[in-house]
């Protein structure tokens, strides 16, 4: 079986898209275990991106524990079929228990790190915090969807638990789910009214309980919201 030679579509998101390519294909057996890469130029040119995107897909890969590279050889498909490191491949964002398992996972993590905000951020951590929680309102004000505000809310929070498992984890889960459910739930509030004034109620919460290093009331908070952002998920995926 040949690998596909189509051209990838021109978005904001050329390294995750090929990334993805790839993995697949490592995951069809069209590129099997040992087996070396073509170079960055071949790939650029097969699927009509840059150098520095091919670079940036491969980086990717190896985060995964899918490839590794060879001083002087190249890069390879790992010989092992067990990941060196914990990978998250989502599919299939129709898929009731798919989403069910996400979001477990995400207020496990969030819900966490939010206590431990609460039990540990300095008035710095504080005043970072209550500065996005401010962007987000004027975006509300500006009739925008605040998602980069948002993603920003959420880790300043993971800054103030002073965990850097928790900062790496949360950036992983950024990059392969939870930006994509902040989307989803953006464009729904778009659609309903006052939904984006009751998401700003929630970070209010969470806020709150933070301030007060209320650490029971800051995970019931965080609970809450991902509860809420899973039914509005739910919402854009009917749409």
């Amino acid at each position: 079986m040949s690998p596909s030679n189509s051209l990838i579509d021109r978005n904001p998101s050329l390294a995750d898209v090929l990334a993805q390519r790839l993995s697949e294909e490592i995951a069809a057996g069209q590129l099997k275990p040992g087996e070396k890469l073509p170079t960055e130029q071949q790939l650029g040119e097969r699927f009509g991106v840059s150098r520095p995107i091919v670079r940036e897909a491969i980086g990717r890969l190896k985060h995964d524990g899918l490839v590794v590279s060879r001083q002087g050889a190249g890069v390879f498909v790992v010989e092992s079929g067990i990941p060196s490191v914990f990978r998250l491949q989502v599919s299939d964002f129709t898929d009731r228990d798919e989403i069910r398992g996400i979001i477990e996972l995400l207020m496990a993590v969030e819900s966490s790190a939010t206590e431990l905000a609460a039990l540990r951020r300095t008035e710095q951590d504080l005043a970072a915090i209550q500065a996005q929680l401010d962007a987000m309102r004027a975006c509300i004000e500006r009739n925008d969807s605040g998602v980069d505000e948002d993603v920003a809310f959420h880790r300043a929070i993971v800054e103030a638990t002073k965990n850097p498992f928790f900062r790496d984890l949360s950036d992983f889960l950024d990059r392969r789910v939870r930006t994509f459910i902040r989307t989803a739930r953006a464009n729904t509030a778009k659609q309903q009214d006052g939904m984006i004034r009751a998401v700003q109620e929630e970070h209010q919460a969470i806020f709150d309980a933070i301030h007060a290093q209320d650490a029971q009331a800051a995970r019931k908070a965080a609970e809450d919201h991902l509860h809420r952002a899973a039914e509005r998920l739910a919402i854009y995926l009917r749409r």
